[in-house]
């Protein structure tokens, strides 16, 4: 029943701010999260110790920030002779050491008689977390501003003893990521056209902005690029966690593309004109065109109608079929 009561005081501090106070504290190490680290490293502590949580760099992806503090088995015996506190809003970022802060107190706790102890701190407003039998979850949400943050285990009363005195507390703390990337699109354009615009839908819904950087589940979008001077073009890509994709689309030219297949001796012929390499490409203008393929004496001739925007592959085959009868 105590460690129940102790959450519950942990949580109603960190609801209603208390007024700044003065500590004195010994800081033994310094976590540093990051998306680049996420394992923030784990720190010894003593029964007196204090380390600092610092976040660095981008952390919009950040949902929360996790602490794990695993006490020794010897500390079972000693229920109710530490608590645990977290502090904000620091007056400067102190070094390691002795340390004399003006400081705000988040949370407050007697240290519950398990080896393990988890606290999750929300940092995003819609942060999902919710407290469980595995994780104390802090009501209200901690904005960037109040970091770096300082965690500290301290006594509850004078008269350690020299059994507690010499135990050593794990503190682990990583970040609790959301389930977001980033999405940064750019444009490369062909020469003969350069910055003309386009129409940008994402899962179907129109980008007004679409070189914006913006926030996107993880996973896998369709992207549609639509425009009156570049080809229509439809693809998919994959957002991953916490991850930021710099996708560039490339703009095509609009002209249309026929591209034959044929066999070698074959001669090909567009609106009566050879064409000495058939093979390669060739642009041409919308409309009706004819096409005519030549072997020796055997002409196929063919009417084409060519749209705007469309690659058109014509192929030629000859083939022998072999049919049996009684």
């Amino acid at each position: 029943m105590k460690s129940v009561t102790a959450v519950l005081v942990f949580l109603f501090l960190v609801s209603f701010k208390v007024q700044g106070e003065s500590i004195r504290t010994v800081i033994t190490g310094v976590h540093r999260v990051s998306l680049v680290e996420l394992d923030g490293g784990t720190i010894p502590l003593s029964y007196s110790g204090s380390s600092l949580i610092k976040i660095e760099g981008d952390a919009r992806f950040f949902r929360g920030i996790q602490l794990e503090l695993t006490s020794p088995p010897g500390f079972l015996a000693h229920h109710g002779s530490l608590a645990i506190a977290l502090y904000g809003e620091l007056d400067r970022t102190p070094g390691l050491g002795v340390a004399d802060l003006e400081t705000r107190r988040l949370g407050y706790a007697m240290l519950p008689a398990r080896v393990r102890n988890v606290y999750q701190i929300p940092l995003a407003a819609n942060h999902g977390l919710v407290t469980s039998p595995y994780a104390t979850v802090l009501t209200g949400v901690v904005d960037a501003s109040s970091f770096p943050l300082l965690f500290r285990v301290m006594p509850v009363a004078k008269g350690i003893s020299a059994d507690l005195a010499n135990m050593v507390f794990n503190l682990a703390v990583r970040p609790i990521l959301s389930n977001e990337g980033a999405l940064r699109i750019s444009f490369h354009y062909p020469e003969t056209l350069l910055d003309k615009p386009v129409r940008v839908y994402i899962n179907d819904i129109a980008i007004d902005n679409p070189r914006e950087e913006r926030l996107l589940s993880a996973g896998e979008h369709h992207l549609v690029i639509l425009s009156d001077y570049y080809r229509n073009q439809s693809s998919s890509f994959v957002v991953e966690r916490a991850r930021i994709l710099e996708l560039t689309v490339e703009l095509q030219d609009p002209t249309p593309i026929l591209v034959f297949d044929h066999p070698e001796a074959a001669r090909v012929y567009l609106n009566n004109v050879f064409l000495p390499n058939s093979r390669h490409p060739h642009p041409v203008e919308p409309g009706v065109h004819e096409v005519r393929f030549q072997i020796s004496d055997y002409t196929i001739i063919r009417p084409v109608t060519i749209q705007r925007g469309r690659t058109y592959r014509i192929g030629l085959s000859v083939d022998i079929v072999i049919s049996e009868s009684e």
